[in-house]
Protein backbone atom coordinates (compact mmCIF):
# COMPACT_ATOMS: atom_id res chain seq x y z
CA UNK A 1 0.00 0.00 0.00
CA UNK A 2 1.64 3.35 -1.32
CA UNK A 3 2.21 5.64 2.18
CA UNK A 4 0.78 9.32 2.16
CA UNK A 5 3.72 11.67 2.76
CA UNK A 6 2.04 13.54 5.12
CA UNK A 7 -1.04 11.32 6.11
CA UNK A 8 -0.52 9.71 10.08
CA UNK A 9 -2.78 8.91 12.25
CA UNK A 10 -3.13 8.63 15.49
CA UNK A 11 -5.86 7.41 17.76
CA UNK A 12 -5.77 9.21 21.42
CA UNK A 13 -7.86 6.66 24.17
CA UNK A 14 -8.36 8.25 27.48
CA UNK A 15 -10.10 7.50 30.28
CA UNK A 16 -12.70 10.00 31.12
CA UNK A 17 -12.83 9.54 34.41
CA UNK A 18 -10.88 7.78 37.20
CA UNK A 19 -12.99 7.22 40.32
CA UNK A 20 -15.99 7.91 42.44
CA UNK A 21 -15.53 7.65 46.46
CA UNK A 22 -17.99 5.23 47.01
CA UNK A 23 -17.24 2.43 44.52
CA UNK A 24 -13.14 2.78 45.08
CA UNK A 25 -14.00 1.05 48.41
CA UNK A 26 -15.29 -1.81 47.42
CA UNK A 27 -13.47 -1.95 43.94
CA UNK A 28 -9.94 -0.81 44.07
CA UNK A 29 -9.87 -2.88 47.78
CA UNK A 30 -10.88 -6.17 46.03
CA UNK A 31 -8.04 -5.17 43.36
CA UNK A 32 -5.47 -5.12 46.27
CA UNK A 33 -5.58 -8.98 45.83
CA UNK A 34 -6.25 -9.99 42.62
CA UNK A 35 -8.43 -9.64 39.96
CA UNK A 36 -11.76 -9.44 41.14
CA UNK A 37 -13.53 -9.69 37.77
CA UNK A 38 -13.32 -13.12 37.55
CA UNK A 39 -17.06 -14.91 39.33
CA UNK A 40 -18.60 -12.79 36.50
CA UNK A 41 -16.59 -12.92 33.28
CA UNK A 42 -18.07 -16.16 32.08
CA UNK A 43 -21.74 -14.59 32.19
CA UNK A 44 -20.45 -11.17 30.50
CA UNK A 45 -18.13 -13.12 27.82
CA UNK A 46 -21.81 -15.02 26.66
CA UNK A 47 -22.94 -11.69 25.47
CA UNK A 48 -21.84 -10.80 21.89
CA UNK A 49 -21.30 -7.38 21.14
CA UNK A 50 -19.57 -7.51 17.60
CA UNK A 51 -22.97 -6.54 15.86
CA UNK A 52 -23.79 -3.81 18.37
CA UNK A 53 -22.94 -0.29 17.65
CA UNK A 54 -20.83 0.90 21.15
CA UNK A 55 -19.18 4.32 19.89
CA UNK A 56 -19.60 7.13 18.01
CA UNK A 57 -17.16 9.07 16.52
CA UNK A 58 -16.67 13.17 16.78
CA UNK A 59 -14.69 14.93 14.80
CA UNK A 60 -13.53 17.92 16.90
CA UNK A 61 -12.85 21.27 15.57
CA UNK A 62 -9.76 23.77 16.55
CA UNK A 63 -12.18 26.33 17.06
CA UNK A 64 -14.29 24.14 19.52
CA UNK A 65 -12.11 21.47 20.61
CA UNK A 66 -14.75 21.05 24.15
CA UNK A 67 -18.03 20.72 21.19
CA UNK A 68 -19.45 17.69 19.29
CA UNK A 69 -20.23 19.12 16.30
CA UNK A 70 -19.99 16.37 13.73
CA UNK A 71 -20.08 12.78 13.45
CA UNK A 72 -18.48 10.21 11.55
CA UNK A 73 -20.49 7.57 10.45
CA UNK A 74 -18.80 4.16 9.67
CA UNK A 75 -19.91 2.61 6.19
CA UNK A 76 -20.91 6.38 5.57
CA UNK A 77 -18.27 7.99 3.30
CA UNK A 78 -20.28 11.30 3.06
CA UNK A 79 -20.10 11.90 6.38
CA UNK A 80 -16.02 12.59 5.83
CA UNK A 81 -16.87 15.45 3.77
CA UNK A 82 -19.15 16.70 6.09
CA UNK A 83 -17.04 16.88 8.82
CA UNK A 84 -13.85 18.01 6.77
CA UNK A 85 -12.03 14.74 7.18
CA UNK A 86 -8.55 15.19 5.95
CA UNK A 87 -7.20 12.55 4.47
CA UNK A 88 -3.86 13.79 4.15
CA UNK A 89 -3.32 14.80 7.51
CA UNK A 90 -2.52 13.32 11.11
CA UNK A 91 -5.49 12.13 12.50
CA UNK A 92 -5.73 11.92 16.06
CA UNK A 93 -8.82 9.87 18.23
CA UNK A 94 -9.45 10.10 21.82
CA UNK A 95 -11.15 8.02 23.38
CA UNK A 96 -12.47 7.93 26.91
CA UNK A 97 -12.97 5.45 29.40
CA UNK A 98 -14.43 4.41 32.78
CA UNK A 99 -16.75 7.37 33.78
CA UNK A 100 -19.36 7.31 36.61
CA UNK A 101 -20.41 11.07 35.39
CA UNK A 102 -21.49 10.27 32.03
CA UNK A 103 -19.50 12.92 31.03
CA UNK A 104 -15.80 13.72 29.61
CA UNK A 105 -13.43 14.93 31.96
CA UNK A 106 -12.15 18.65 31.63
CA UNK A 107 -8.47 17.99 30.28
CA UNK A 108 -10.26 16.07 27.06
CA UNK A 109 -10.69 19.27 25.79
CA UNK A 110 -6.90 20.45 26.59
CA UNK A 111 -5.84 17.47 24.94
CA UNK A 112 -7.94 18.03 22.01
CA UNK A 113 -6.11 21.76 21.98
CA UNK A 114 -2.66 20.82 22.39
CA UNK A 115 -3.08 18.26 19.57
CA UNK A 116 -4.13 20.87 17.34
CA UNK A 117 -1.01 23.30 18.51
CA UNK A 118 1.41 20.95 17.68
CA UNK A 119 -0.61 19.58 14.77
CA UNK A 120 -2.24 22.42 12.15
CA UNK A 121 -4.59 20.72 10.20
CA UNK A 122 -5.09 17.30 12.24
CA UNK A 123 -8.42 15.93 12.40
CA UNK A 124 -9.11 14.84 15.85
CA UNK A 125 -11.30 12.47 16.61
CA UNK A 126 -12.99 12.19 20.09
CA UNK A 127 -14.72 8.17 20.49
CA UNK A 128 -18.17 8.45 22.70
CA UNK A 129 -18.60 5.78 24.31
CA UNK A 130 -19.84 6.57 27.49
CA UNK A 131 -23.18 4.47 27.38
CA UNK A 132 -20.84 1.36 28.03
CA UNK A 133 -18.52 3.28 30.53
CA UNK A 134 -21.23 4.56 32.33
CA UNK A 135 -21.32 1.22 34.46
CA UNK A 136 -19.82 -0.51 37.34
CA UNK A 137 -15.93 -0.83 36.65
CA UNK A 138 -16.15 -4.61 36.74
CA UNK A 139 -18.78 -3.98 33.30
CA UNK A 140 -16.97 -1.15 31.83
CA UNK A 141 -13.32 -3.37 31.65
CA UNK A 142 -15.42 -6.06 30.75
CA UNK A 143 -16.41 -3.72 27.42
CA UNK A 144 -13.13 -2.96 27.07
CA UNK A 145 -12.74 -5.75 23.82
CA UNK A 146 -15.91 -4.65 22.28
CA UNK A 147 -15.14 -1.00 21.83
CA UNK A 148 -11.50 -1.93 20.71
CA UNK A 149 -13.44 -4.38 18.22
CA UNK A 150 -15.38 -1.41 17.06
CA UNK A 151 -12.61 1.28 16.88
CA UNK A 152 -10.37 -1.81 14.89
CA UNK A 153 -13.47 -1.64 11.99
CA UNK A 154 -13.56 2.10 11.96
CA UNK A 155 -9.63 1.99 10.97
CA UNK A 156 -10.29 -0.63 8.50
CA UNK A 157 -13.19 1.35 7.02
CA UNK A 158 -11.10 4.59 7.27
CA UNK A 159 -7.94 2.74 5.92
CA UNK A 160 -10.55 1.22 2.71
CA UNK A 161 -12.19 4.54 2.65
CA UNK A 162 -9.13 6.96 2.09
CA UNK A 163 -6.30 5.02 1.65
CA UNK A 164 -4.73 5.79 4.65
CA UNK A 165 -1.40 3.40 5.58
CA UNK A 166 -2.08 1.89 8.57
CA UNK A 167 1.70 1.93 9.39
CA UNK A 168 0.68 6.14 10.28
CA UNK A 169 -1.59 5.30 12.96
CA UNK A 170 -1.36 5.87 16.69
CA UNK A 171 -3.49 4.91 18.76
CA UNK A 172 -3.05 6.42 22.41
CA UNK A 173 -4.92 5.29 25.67
CA UNK A 174 -5.20 6.61 29.13
CA UNK A 175 -6.03 4.13 31.82
CA UNK A 176 -8.87 1.58 30.53
CA UNK A 177 -8.56 3.21 27.37
CA UNK A 178 -5.05 1.93 26.79
CA UNK A 179 -6.41 -1.77 27.23
CA UNK A 180 -9.34 -0.55 24.17
CA UNK A 181 -6.22 0.94 22.32
CA UNK A 182 -4.61 -2.79 22.57
CA UNK A 183 -7.63 -4.25 21.46
CA UNK A 184 -8.21 -2.29 19.11
CA UNK A 185 -4.54 -2.65 17.69
CA UNK A 186 -5.16 -6.52 17.70
CA UNK A 187 -8.06 -6.87 15.62
CA UNK A 188 -7.57 -4.56 12.84
CA UNK A 189 -6.88 -6.62 9.76
CA UNK A 190 -3.26 -4.85 9.38
CA UNK A 191 -1.15 -3.69 12.32
CA UNK A 192 -1.03 -0.14 13.37
CA UNK A 193 2.32 1.82 13.56
CA UNK A 194 2.30 2.81 17.17
CA UNK A 195 0.29 2.68 20.23
CA UNK A 196 1.24 4.60 23.39
CA UNK A 197 -0.33 3.51 27.25
CA UNK A 198 -0.70 6.09 29.59
CA UNK A 199 -0.80 4.56 33.01
CA UNK A 200 -2.78 2.11 31.91
CA UNK A 201 -5.63 0.32 33.86
CA UNK A 202 -4.05 -2.16 36.84
CA UNK A 203 -7.23 -4.04 38.51
CA UNK A 204 -8.45 -7.33 36.08
CA UNK A 205 -5.19 -6.84 33.39
CA UNK A 206 -2.19 -6.77 35.95
CA UNK A 207 -0.67 -10.26 35.02
CA UNK A 208 -3.01 -11.00 32.47
CA UNK A 209 -1.96 -13.22 29.22
CA UNK A 210 -0.57 -10.34 26.65
CA UNK A 211 -4.22 -11.00 24.34
CA UNK A 212 -5.78 -9.63 27.36
CA UNK A 213 -4.73 -6.68 27.66
CA UNK A 214 -2.24 -3.65 26.33
CA UNK A 215 0.83 -5.74 24.28
CA UNK A 216 4.02 -5.53 22.54
CA UNK A 217 1.91 -7.22 20.08
CA UNK A 218 -0.93 -4.79 19.37
CA UNK A 219 1.30 -2.58 16.79
CA UNK A 220 4.64 -1.92 15.65
CA UNK A 221 5.88 0.12 18.56
CA UNK A 222 4.45 0.52 21.75
CA UNK A 223 5.39 2.98 24.69
CA UNK A 224 3.82 3.62 27.77
CA UNK A 225 4.04 6.02 31.14
CA UNK A 226 3.24 4.30 34.49
CA UNK A 227 2.24 6.79 37.28
CA UNK A 228 0.05 5.07 39.16
CA UNK A 229 1.27 1.63 39.73
CA UNK A 230 0.67 -1.53 42.03
CA UNK A 231 3.58 0.12 44.23
CA UNK A 232 1.24 2.94 45.34
CA UNK A 233 -0.47 2.36 48.78
CA UNK A 234 -0.82 -1.32 47.44
CA UNK A 235 -3.72 -0.38 45.27
CA UNK A 236 -3.48 -1.27 41.85
CA UNK A 237 -4.54 1.66 40.30
CA UNK A 238 -2.14 1.59 37.06
CA UNK A 239 -0.74 -1.32 35.63
CA UNK A 240 2.75 -2.13 37.00
CA UNK A 241 4.59 -4.49 34.66
CA UNK A 242 5.75 -3.62 31.66
CA UNK A 243 3.47 -3.99 28.55
CA UNK A 244 4.84 -2.14 25.40
CA UNK A 245 8.04 -2.34 23.76
CA UNK A 246 9.30 0.97 26.38
CA UNK A 247 7.70 1.75 29.58
CA UNK A 248 8.96 4.78 31.27
CA UNK A 249 7.91 4.89 34.99
CA UNK A 250 8.00 8.75 35.97
CA UNK A 251 9.08 9.30 39.93
CA UNK A 252 9.05 5.56 39.85
CA UNK A 253 6.11 4.94 38.59
CA UNK A 254 4.60 5.69 42.40
CA UNK A 255 3.70 8.96 44.18
CA UNK A 256 4.24 11.94 41.67
CA UNK A 257 5.57 15.76 42.99
CA UNK A 258 2.44 17.74 43.74
CA UNK A 259 -0.03 15.24 44.22
CA UNK A 260 0.32 16.10 48.35
CA UNK A 261 1.17 12.14 49.32
CA UNK A 262 1.63 13.64 52.99
CA UNK A 263 -2.11 15.34 52.85
CA UNK A 264 -3.54 12.13 51.69
CA UNK A 265 -1.97 9.55 53.42
CA UNK A 266 -3.07 11.35 56.77
CA UNK A 267 -6.76 11.23 55.32
CA UNK A 268 -6.67 7.74 54.47
CA UNK A 269 -5.54 7.09 58.27
CA UNK A 270 -8.34 9.11 59.50
CA UNK A 271 -11.20 8.31 56.99
CA UNK A 272 -10.22 4.91 54.81
CA UNK A 273 -10.25 4.60 51.04
CA UNK A 274 -12.84 6.93 50.95
CA UNK A 275 -10.41 9.58 51.10
CA UNK A 276 -8.01 8.28 48.30
CA UNK A 277 -10.68 9.88 45.29
CA UNK A 278 -8.02 13.37 44.68
CA UNK A 279 -4.67 11.19 45.23
CA UNK A 280 -5.88 8.77 42.70
CA UNK A 281 -6.96 11.47 40.05
CA UNK A 282 -4.25 13.34 40.43
CA UNK A 283 -1.45 10.20 40.11
CA UNK A 284 -3.45 8.62 37.78
CA UNK A 285 -4.25 11.54 35.43
CA UNK A 286 -0.29 13.21 35.48
CA UNK A 287 0.13 10.70 32.47
CA UNK A 288 -1.68 12.78 30.37
CA UNK A 289 0.11 15.98 31.50
CA UNK A 290 3.00 14.45 30.70
CA UNK A 291 1.79 13.65 27.31
CA UNK A 292 -0.09 16.84 27.10
CA UNK A 293 3.42 18.62 28.40
CA UNK A 294 5.37 16.74 25.36
CA UNK A 295 2.99 18.39 22.94
CA UNK A 296 3.21 21.83 24.09
CA UNK A 297 7.50 22.27 25.41
CA UNK A 298 9.01 20.76 22.50
CA UNK A 299 12.12 22.19 23.43
CA UNK A 300 11.96 21.10 26.99
CA UNK A 301 10.74 17.45 26.72
CA UNK A 302 11.54 15.49 29.60
CA UNK A 303 14.15 12.84 29.29
CA UNK A 304 13.79 8.87 30.35
CA UNK A 305 16.94 7.07 31.06
CA UNK A 306 17.02 2.90 30.95
CA UNK A 307 17.98 1.19 34.20
CA UNK A 308 16.95 -2.37 36.10
CA UNK A 309 15.33 -0.76 38.43
CA UNK A 310 13.65 2.61 40.48
CA UNK A 311 16.29 1.90 43.35
CA UNK A 312 19.24 1.65 40.95
CA UNK A 313 18.23 4.75 39.06
CA UNK A 314 17.43 6.80 42.77
CA UNK A 315 21.10 6.34 43.23
CA UNK A 316 22.27 7.80 39.97
CA UNK A 317 23.51 4.56 38.40
CA UNK A 318 21.61 4.99 34.82
CA UNK A 319 22.64 8.60 33.25
CA UNK A 320 24.67 7.29 30.39
CA UNK A 321 22.98 7.79 26.75
CA UNK A 322 24.85 5.13 24.93
CA UNK A 323 23.45 2.72 22.87
CA UNK A 324 19.99 4.09 23.17
CA UNK A 325 19.56 3.89 27.16
CA UNK A 326 17.82 7.18 27.02
CA UNK A 327 15.01 8.44 25.48
CA UNK A 328 12.36 11.50 24.96
CA UNK A 329 9.14 11.17 26.87
CA UNK A 330 5.77 11.70 25.25
CA UNK A 331 5.00 12.56 21.66
CA UNK A 332 8.48 12.58 20.42
CA UNK A 333 10.27 9.46 21.87
CA UNK A 334 12.39 8.09 19.20
CA UNK A 335 10.55 4.30 18.22
CA UNK A 336 13.58 1.37 19.69
CA UNK A 337 12.71 -1.59 19.34
CA UNK A 338 15.00 -4.65 21.32
CA UNK A 339 14.09 -8.25 21.81
CA UNK A 340 13.48 -7.37 25.12
CA UNK A 341 11.63 -5.02 27.08
CA UNK A 342 13.02 -1.41 28.07
CA UNK A 343 12.14 0.01 30.96
CA UNK A 344 13.15 3.86 31.78
CA UNK A 345 12.96 6.06 34.28
CA UNK A 346 13.05 9.64 34.92
CA UNK A 347 12.03 12.11 37.63
CA UNK A 348 9.65 15.21 37.52
CA UNK A 349 8.40 18.68 38.55
CA UNK A 350 5.56 18.91 40.51
CA UNK A 351 3.55 21.62 37.47
CA UNK A 352 4.30 21.89 33.60
CA UNK A 353 6.94 22.17 32.24
CA UNK A 354 7.64 18.23 33.98
CA UNK A 355 11.56 17.91 33.05
CA UNK A 356 14.28 18.34 35.46
CA UNK A 357 18.08 18.08 34.80
CA UNK A 358 19.31 14.76 36.21
CA UNK A 359 22.64 14.61 37.46
CA UNK A 360 25.41 11.34 39.04
CA UNK A 361 27.80 12.30 42.12
CA UNK A 362 29.86 9.53 42.74
CA UNK A 363 31.45 10.75 46.45
CA UNK A 364 34.44 8.46 48.24
CA UNK A 365 34.98 9.06 51.29
CA UNK A 366 38.21 7.61 52.76
CA UNK A 367 40.15 6.59 55.73
CA UNK A 368 43.06 4.62 57.47
CA UNK A 369 41.03 4.64 59.83
CA UNK A 370 38.03 1.90 60.50
CA UNK A 371 34.82 3.54 61.01
CA UNK A 372 31.43 2.28 61.66
CA UNK A 373 28.42 3.56 58.72
CA UNK A 374 26.80 6.55 59.12
CA UNK A 375 24.01 8.35 58.11
CA UNK A 376 24.21 12.25 58.04
CA UNK A 377 22.50 14.82 56.43
CA UNK A 378 23.74 15.62 52.82
CA UNK A 379 23.53 19.07 50.90
CA UNK A 380 24.96 19.87 47.82
CA UNK A 381 24.68 23.60 45.79
CA UNK A 382 25.75 23.55 42.11
CA UNK A 383 26.89 27.22 40.38
CA UNK A 384 27.30 27.08 36.35
CA UNK A 385 27.29 29.17 33.62
CA UNK A 386 23.65 29.73 33.87
CA UNK A 387 23.00 30.30 37.20
CA UNK A 388 22.67 28.06 40.30
CA UNK A 389 20.80 25.57 42.70
CA UNK A 390 21.46 25.58 46.16
CA UNK A 391 21.04 23.67 49.01
CA UNK A 392 19.60 20.32 47.31
CA UNK A 393 19.33 17.43 49.34
CA UNK A 394 21.79 14.07 48.71
CA UNK A 395 19.19 11.29 49.83
CA UNK A 396 21.00 8.17 51.54
CA UNK A 397 20.14 5.19 50.21
CA UNK A 398 22.25 3.05 51.94
CA UNK A 399 24.25 4.11 55.34
CA UNK A 400 28.05 6.39 54.37
CA UNK A 401 30.81 3.93 54.99
CA UNK A 402 34.55 4.99 54.23
CA UNK A 403 37.36 3.55 51.64
CA UNK A 404 34.27 3.18 49.90
CA UNK A 405 32.42 4.86 46.22
CA UNK A 406 28.73 6.14 46.96
CA UNK A 407 26.65 7.39 44.11
CA UNK A 408 24.00 9.69 44.46
CA UNK A 409 21.25 11.21 42.08
CA UNK A 410 20.64 14.46 41.95
CA UNK A 411 18.17 16.83 40.35
CA UNK A 412 17.74 20.92 39.67
CA UNK A 413 14.44 22.07 38.39
CA UNK A 414 16.37 25.02 36.44
CA UNK A 415 19.22 24.72 34.23
CA UNK A 416 22.45 25.79 35.56
CA UNK A 417 24.81 25.22 32.29
CA UNK A 418 27.75 24.39 32.03
CA UNK A 419 28.88 23.18 36.03
CA UNK A 420 31.93 25.09 36.91
CA UNK A 421 31.59 24.62 41.15
CA UNK A 422 29.88 22.67 43.63
CA UNK A 423 29.86 23.28 47.60
CA UNK A 424 29.27 19.99 49.99
CA UNK A 425 28.18 19.83 53.43
CA UNK A 426 27.69 17.57 56.12
CA UNK A 427 25.34 17.97 58.89
CA UNK A 428 24.64 15.38 61.91
CA UNK A 429 21.52 13.73 62.35
CA UNK A 430 19.44 12.94 65.70
CA UNK A 431 21.48 9.62 66.14
CA UNK A 432 24.85 11.43 66.02
CA UNK A 433 26.00 13.35 68.81
CA UNK A 434 27.55 17.12 68.25
CA UNK A 435 31.04 15.56 69.54
CA UNK A 436 30.89 12.22 68.22
CA UNK A 437 30.79 13.54 65.09
CA UNK A 438 32.93 17.04 65.51
CA UNK A 439 35.46 14.48 66.60
CA UNK A 440 34.73 12.10 62.89
CA UNK A 441 35.04 15.21 60.41
CA UNK A 442 38.54 16.01 62.75
CA UNK A 443 39.63 12.87 61.84
CA UNK A 444 38.48 13.15 58.20
CA UNK A 445 40.09 16.02 57.30
CA UNK A 446 43.41 16.42 58.76
CA UNK A 447 42.72 17.45 62.15
CA UNK A 448 45.35 16.44 64.73
CA UNK A 449 46.78 14.18 62.41
CA UNK A 450 48.09 16.37 59.88
CA UNK A 451 46.05 14.84 56.94
CA UNK A 452 48.54 11.72 57.05
CA UNK A 453 45.64 9.56 57.78
CA UNK A 454 42.86 11.13 55.95
CA UNK A 455 42.65 10.83 51.80
CA UNK A 456 40.28 13.48 50.16
CA UNK A 457 38.08 11.99 47.34
CA UNK A 458 36.91 13.36 44.51
CA UNK A 459 33.55 14.02 43.62
CA UNK A 460 33.06 13.12 40.17
CA UNK A 461 30.05 14.67 37.79
CA UNK A 462 27.82 13.13 35.30
CA UNK A 463 25.00 14.94 33.91
CA UNK A 464 22.09 13.24 32.48
CA UNK A 465 20.91 15.64 29.97
CA UNK A 466 23.90 16.48 28.20
CA UNK A 467 26.00 13.54 28.99
CA UNK A 468 29.09 15.88 29.95
CA UNK A 469 31.32 13.99 32.45
CA UNK A 470 32.93 16.02 35.21
CA UNK A 471 35.58 15.80 37.61
CA UNK A 472 35.32 18.00 40.77
CA UNK A 473 38.13 18.87 43.24
CA UNK A 474 38.28 20.44 46.82
CA UNK A 475 39.02 24.02 45.99
CA UNK A 476 41.21 24.62 49.40
CA UNK A 477 42.78 21.74 50.90
CA UNK A 478 43.18 23.24 54.13
CA UNK A 479 39.42 22.82 55.16
CA UNK A 480 38.91 20.61 57.70
CA UNK A 481 35.27 21.27 59.06
CA UNK A 482 32.72 19.57 56.74
CA UNK A 483 30.52 21.13 58.96
CA UNK A 484 30.60 24.14 57.05
CA UNK A 485 30.33 24.06 53.05
CA UNK A 486 33.14 22.45 51.26
CA UNK A 487 33.95 24.74 48.11
CA UNK A 488 35.22 21.93 45.01
CA UNK A 489 35.75 23.24 41.37
CA UNK A 490 36.59 21.63 37.97
CA UNK A 491 39.96 19.84 37.56
CA UNK A 492 41.49 17.66 35.09
CA UNK A 493 41.80 14.46 36.48
CA UNK A 494 40.11 11.93 34.73
CA UNK A 495 36.41 10.72 35.16
CA UNK A 496 37.12 6.78 35.47
CA UNK A 497 40.08 6.39 38.97
CA UNK A 498 43.29 4.82 38.39
CA UNK A 499 43.19 3.22 41.65
CA UNK A 500 45.96 5.62 43.34
CA UNK A 501 44.40 7.99 46.23
CA UNK A 502 45.63 11.37 47.04
CA UNK A 503 46.17 12.75 50.13
CA UNK A 504 44.76 15.81 51.57
CA UNK A 505 48.01 17.57 52.03
CA UNK A 506 49.40 17.12 48.91
CA UNK A 507 45.91 17.61 46.54
CA UNK A 508 45.54 20.35 44.24
CA UNK A 509 43.21 20.99 42.21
Amino acid sequence: MKAWKSGVVFILVLNAAVCHVTTLEGELADSISGNFLDPIKDLLNDRDDSNQTVARFSLRKPSHPDADQCYIVPGRADTLAACTFNRTSKTFMVIHGWTLSGMFESWVSKLVSALYEREHGANVIVVDWLTLAQNHYVLAAQKTKAVGQEIARFIDWIEESTNAPVENIHLIGYSLGAHVAGFAGSHVTNKVGRITGLDPAGPDFEGMHAHRRLSPDDAHFVDVLHTFTRGSLGLSIGIQQPVGHVDIYPNGGSFQPGCNLRGTLEKIANFGIFAITDAVKCEHERSVHLFIDSLLNEQDAAQAYRCSSSQTFNRGMCLSCRKSRCNTVGYDISKVRKARNVQMYTKTRATMPFRVYHYQLKIHFSSKVNRSEMEPSLTVSLYGTKGEAENLELKLKEKIAVNKTHSFLLVTEKDVGDLLMLTFKWEETNSWSSSRLLKMVSSWWGGDSGGADVQVHKIRVRAGETQQKMVFCVKNPDVQNLMREVTFVRCKDAWRTSGKRVTLENHRP
